[in-house]
């Protein structure tokens, strides 16, 4: 199968396009890198950070759905109870 010269160079294009924004990508993310190393250096859990940019970007709905999903599962293994006192005291 060959494809016609407009199409071959429609085709060049998107993969120069796509190309293009592969490089965009890699940078920014090693600029998130280096915030998250900028952050570790002061003395910030990236753990912790990661976490929280989750949550951030979840629903109210999607974070009642995680927690009531947590805890079923929590009871399940007889953890719950230790579970909610951990949580309790790293709230404080």
């Amino acid at each position: 199968m060959t494809l016609h010269q407009g199409a071959k160079e429609h085709l060049r294009q998107f993969v120069e396009q796509i190309e293009r924004l592969e490089e965009e990508k890699k940078a920014i993310a090693d600029e998130i890198k280096d915030k998250f190393a900028e952050a570790k250096a002061v003395g910030f859990d990236v753990k912790a950070l990661r976490r929280i940019i989750a949550l951030r970007k979840k629903t109210e709905d999607e974070l009642s759905e995680e927690e009531a999903i947590l805890a079923t599962y929590l009871h399940a293994l007889g953890m719950a109870d230790s579970f909610d006192e951990a949580v309790l005291e790293a709230a404080e």
